[in-house]
């Protein structure tokens, strides 16, 4: 789908915190306000027209309300509607699609768009406990954090998805160590840069101000984590998969009249996106599909590729299909982490801000694979 006069004004997202850190106290609400208020600074709110918000796993009493929430924390009026969306790892990315489409109908001219998850305070449930308990059973409380990572239509955890990609492709697990090492080591070679600074927006908490990413692990080496056991009794491992995270990300998008009748900044143009179904065993393939059809009508060559790493062998799978060369050039989700339905707004804030700090790029594409067999990827252009 090419859009013509979409523009991204804000972009922002929070540190993101390891599962059970800094910020695990704070909902996926409260994180989501964080990134919305950085990203709406210098935009008028009442000319927000809609908020888009994505989130996976309903963590907190207010989860049903979330996007409204949201809108409304930040500042927003009473009469901007919101919608909470779930399209899994994908929800970051899908808020930035519906938010375009509602532009490019004309039903708004400025909107908000963002991922957000809170994976510590995932809850342990139970799907019978209020009917009542057999004599003798007792409740039994499920892991929602951990059942929703397997596939029950394909009968496939998440992790085996990347296993099947790596028997498929080739992919040994010293490859997959020495991409996870990669990772970290970019990630650290970035943030020592202060690459990330521009996107990021520091969340304070009762005992301390977080602001920089908490996951990554960049002392990590290959002989270290050759030595962790698989998970699944292949190639996947804790280290060279991603992590599991707390975190939010907001970007804001306007229109062309927008823009110039509010005397907005635009960061950066959407110019297409794409959506994708594939074989839900082999999940982690989706991106492919997604970013050829994203950019076939491209009249410029791409410039810069990030694919979510979900798994080091999913994303070196999309990477041999695609035969690129270099990608996720300041690391990725195995070093950051990956909040499920914030990661999407997190590589798209951080591609938008790439254009200010990388003169000769001019065009960006952002992916993610999604489980059940999706893919969806974003094309952004230098403006």
């Amino acid at each position: 789908s090419i859009m013509s006069g979409i523009f991204i004004v804000g972009a922002k997202r929070t540190p993101f915190g390891a599962f059970g850190g800094t910020i695990k106290s704070l909902t996926a609400t409260q994180l989501g306000v964080v990134s919305t208020q950085a990203a709406l600074a210098g935009v008028p709110l009442d000319a927000v027209d809609h908020v888009i918000f994505g989130n996976v796993i309903a963590s907190s009493a207010d989860a049903a309300y979330l996007a409204r929430h949201v809108g409304l924390k930040s500042g927003c009026n009473i009469s901007t509607p919101a919608v909470t969306i779930n399209r899994l790892c994908g929800s970051g990315f899908e808020s930035i699609v519906q938010g375009a489409n509602l532009i490019q109908l004309g039903q708004a001219s400025i909107a908000v768009c963002g991922g957000t998850e809170n994976m510590s305070q995932a809850p342990l449930v139970s799907y019978s406990a209020r009917w009542g308990s057999p004599l003798g059973k007792g409740v039994e409380l499920e892991d929602a954090l951990w059942s929703g990572l397997t596939d029950s239509y394909a009968g496939t955890p998440m992790g085996i998805t990347a296993e099947n990609l790596a028997k498929k492709y080739d992919i040994t697990r010293e490859e997959c160590d020495e991409y996870a090492i990669q990772s970290q080591q970019r990630w650290a070679a970035a943030h020592e840069a202060g690459i990330f600074e521009p996107e990021l927006a520091p969340v304070e908490t009762k005992k301390k101000t977080l602001t920089q990413d908490e996951h990554p692990r960049p002392e990590s080496t290959v002989e270290k984590i050759s030595k962790l056991p698989p998970v699944f009794g292949g190639v996947v491992t804790a280290a060279n998969a991603s992590g599991i995270c707390d975190g939010a990300g907001t970007l804001v998008l306007a229109s062309e009249e927008a823009v110039n009748k509010y005397d907005l900044t635009p960061l950066a143009r959407l110019v297409s996106h794409a959506t994708t179904g594939c074989d839900p065993t082999i999940m982690g393939i989706g991106p492919v599909d997604a970013i050829r059809e994203a950019t076939k009508d491209l009249d410029a060559p791409v410039d810069r590729v990030e694919i979510n790493e979900a798994f080091a062998a999913q994303v070196l799978a999309c990477a041999k299909e695609l035969e690129l060369e270099d990608y996720n050039i300041h690391g990725g989700a195995i070093a950051l982490g990956h909040p499920l339905g914030a990661s999407g707004s997190r590589i798209a804030a951080h591609l938008v801000h790439d254009f200010a700090q990388n003169e000769a790029n001019k065009i960006n594409v952002g992916a993610a694979c999604i489980g059940g067999g999706q893919g969806i990827a974003v094309v952004l252009e230098r403006v």
